[in-house]
């Protein structure tokens, strides 16, 4: 489906104009049991906790919510959970959706009627379709429900980069509104920014404020599952030209976002944290996820020691358990693509 670029009045941005998603995205985990199931009443505390931390967009079922390893009914459930919980103080967006196109447009669908704000579509992973096969992927997902939708930018997952050309042919679509930029390749976001309508979000922990500075519009996040109030302060800082308070919370981020996401998988570490943090029941992750060994964990843990005074973060009872963490679970049922 082809279109008119979008257009705003003189003076009035499209992030402030058209923005469906919010700006302070956390990615969110899954929190399990011990022996990997969803633990619901912990995902309904974590939704409320990191809303209330200052997230106006939730994406669940992402890759930081180990999709791959959850089944269609724990991702549609996901969804309701999540809607239920905010009750319109943040957007809800499912993440994936899948690397078939044929599921992921049925899990759009499913997804809209459990209440979904939006969908974010990750380029297809494994598979490594043509750019003519990312595109008309894009598309169909989007031609199959009305919610604006975010394109995922990853190739250090999906094994391909969206192409420029590929960007501005989707940026004509009603439906696409949106980039999540995993790619680190700033020339190329300023080129869409100015060739495009496309909001953009910073799917890079260390590079929000970066981000940011050249007209990203947010973040989608894994470190704001642990802290999403300094993020909060950092983009407000930003949409009122406070470089210097952007800036300081960049700073006293850094040693936080090394902890998440420079060791093992964020997942991974993001719930070892939070679990450390009293915040999560288990620190669980689904095979093949496995939790740090100890040489990882020491790792995070020095990280976690550098971080100095964050607003709204107390890592005063920081209590990691390795043990807890070790190892990964096998749920009941597989999550399949049928």
């Amino acid at each position: 489906m082809e279109g008119s670029r979008r257009r705003y009045p003189s003076g009035m941005s499209s992030a402030a104009q058209a923005n469906p998603f919010g700006q302070v995205l956390v990615a969110l985990v899954t929190p399990f049991t011990a022996d990997g199931e969803v633990d619901w009443a912990g995902v309904e505390s974590h939704v409320e906790s990191v809303i209330s931390g200052g997230a106006d967009g939730i994406v669940v079922t992402g890759t930081t919510g180990e999709t791959s390893t959850l089944t269609d009914e724990e991702k549609v459930q996901l969804v309701r959970v999540a809607k239920s919980v905010s009750a319109g103080r943040a957007k809800i967006i499912t993440g994936g959706p899948s690397n078939e196109t044929a599921h992921a447009i049925e899990l759009a669908k499913k997804s809209a009627e459990a209440g979904a704000d939006g969908v974010m579509i990750v380029t297809p992973y494994y598979n490594k379709p043509t750019q003519a096969g990312v595109l008309t992927h894009f598309r169909m997902i989007a031609d199959a429900t009305d919610l604006p939708v975010i394109l995922y930018d990853i190739p250090g997952r999906s094994g391909i980069p969206i192409r420029y050309e590929t960007i501005v042919r989707a940026a004509k679509h009603p439906n696409i509104l949106a980039v999540k930029d995993a790619k680190g390749d700033f020339s190329e976001v300023s080129r869409v920014l100015n060739e495009t309508d496309l909001l953009y979000f910073s799917g890079d922990d260390a590079n929000v404020l970066p981000h940011m500075a050249i007209g990203a519009v947010g973040l989608i996040g894994v470190t704001a599952n642990v802290a999403p109030h300094p993020y909060r302060i950092l983009v407000d800082a930003v949409n009122q030209g406070d470089l210097a308070t952007a800036t300081s919370m960049h700073k006293a981020l850094e040693p936080l976002v090394r902890a998440v996401m420079s060791h093992i998988p964020g997942t991974v570490s993001s719930k070892y944290i939070l679990h450390g943090l009293g915040r999560i029941g288990s620190p669980r992750v689904r095979l093949p996820l496995v939790g740090p060994e100890d040489a990882e964990a020491a790792l995070i843990e020095d990280d976690i020691a550098r971080v100095r005074e964050i607003p709204g973060l107390d890592l005063s009872d920081f209590r990691p358990d390795r043990n807890a963490a070790a190892g990964g679970a096998l749920p009941k049922v597989a999550g399949t693509t049928r």
